[in-house]
């Protein structure tokens, strides 16, 4: 792309008053909580690119708060009014049963979305995935089988059944002290709880979640009601089910919600295809049709290389069946080049904390910066345009290059 046509366009097609929807991903972060993380990612935003931006408390309801953000330069100014819609209360009550019903119920969870053709399909659109999907089990069954023949040993060497009353507690304090903190760093049982709620989310048979759902559904249609120039939908992750549901039954429900409004839809290394490929997920995958047909919304995904937690360069449109449909642009980020070697370096064997840099600040300028994005004077699908050779047309000022 030519260099400077994207400078020409830049102060004629500012965005000066946003509204920004974020369907939040699968982790037990609170409103405030996602509220701060992008207070820190938008500091970042602002030291990279010279600006200023100013980012207000959290207001708004209980079930769809939002937070207030201005941006601004020399010759430009965007307001931002910013709703997130988290699940951290889905995810606590998933994670509230004992340890030994987690553990039932994950691999119930894993059984059921083989039985609906997730890992066939998940090894044909993105097979990195389709080993995310394997690696919590596994380890639970390897750590399960080494804790049972610690325990039975005796039984095994043919020893005296008294022998039990040490091997038992041996095999006890192996799984609770020894695998159990390791395996926390690799976040096994929040994944365990992450696929309970995939399968939830394609057969919608979860009581919590779907009153979830139409919390969402009333934050997204008081967000629509807001003026702006744009309207931005973004998911993060498992995110991108939820903003489906969501904007989908809307959408249904109400036709002309969108009429005159500009939409982004945009995904952030979205699991759309973790719930959308199963058999049962019809209401999801008729509501993602929806979504990428509609005339009033232009749909966007942002992937990275280094992420096997979504399906990496997988199009989405054919995938879910729907071959005549458009596939929707792909930004694609690299965590690397987003930050100084000594950040990365430390981060970089932690695939969920890859997996959340998608929403987090960059220590370096990029293409790609989400709190440019959601708070910045650019309308989301121009970070399509954007690349090293192209970055966004902000100069070292902070200003807006003219037209």
């Amino acid at each position: 792309m030519d260099l400077k046509s994207t400078h020409a366009s830049a102060l004629g097609d500012a965005v000066k008053k946003r509204v920004a929807v974020l369907f939040c991903g699968f982790e037990p972060l609170d409103s405030e909580a996602q509220r701060i993380r992008f207070q820190r990612a938008s500091a970042q935003t602002a030291t990279q690119w010279n600006c200023k931006i100013e980012t207000g408390a959290l207001s708004g309801s209980l079930a769809h708060p939002y937070f207030d953000v201005v941006a601004s330069g020399p010759n430009w100014r965007t307001e931002t009014r910013f709703y997130l819609l988290e699940h951290s209360s889905v995810i606590a009550a998933l994670r509230e049963p004992s340890l030994p019903s987690q553990i039932a119920r994950g691999f119930g969870a894993f059984l059921g979305v083989i039985a609906e053709g997730g890992l066939t399909r998940y090894f044909r659109w993105a097979w990195r995935f389709g080993l995310f999907f394997l690696f919590p089990f596994l380890l639970m069954l390897l750590a399960l089988t080494a804790t049972a023949g610690i325990g039975f040993a005796p039984l095994y060497a043919e020893l005296s059944p008294l022998h039990l009353l040490w091997s038992l507690p041996a095999a006890y304090a192996f799984f609770r002290y020894v695998f159990l903190p390791r395996a926390e760093r690799l976040h096994t049982m929040l994944l365990f709880s992450n696929w309970r709620l995939a399968l939830a989310m394609a057969r919608q048979n979860d009581e919590r979640a779907n009153r979830r759902l139409k919390d969402f559904e009333s934050g997204l249609l008081e967000a629509l009601s807001q003026p702006a120039d744009e309207y931005l939908l973004a998911s993060h992750s498992m995110g991108s089910n939820w903003a489906v549901h969501t904007l989908g039954t809307v959408l249904e429900q109400k036709p002309d919600v969108l009429s005159g409004k500009k939409v982004t839809f945009a995904t952030f290394g979205g699991a759309l295809l973790q719930c959308a490929l199963l058999r049962s997920a019809k209401n999801l995958r008729s509501r993602a049709e929806l979504i990428l047909k509609h005339p009033n919304v232009s749909s966007l995904e942002v992937q990275c290389l280094t992420d096997p937690v979504h399906f990496y360069k997988a199009p989405v449109a054919r995938a879910l069946g729907l071959p005549d449909v458009e596939q929707p642009p792909m930004v694609q980020m690299r965590v690397k080049r987003l930050l100084t070697p000594d950040h990365y370096r430390r981060i970089k064997y932690d695939i969920l904390r890859i997996h959340r840099q998608y929403v987090m600040g960059t220590d370096i300028r990029a293409p790609y910066d989400f709190g440019l994005m959601v708070a910045g004077p650019f309308p989301a699908a121009d970070f399509a345009k954007f690349d090293y050779e192209a970055m966004p047309p902000i100069g070292p000022e902070g200003q807006l290059h003219e037209r």
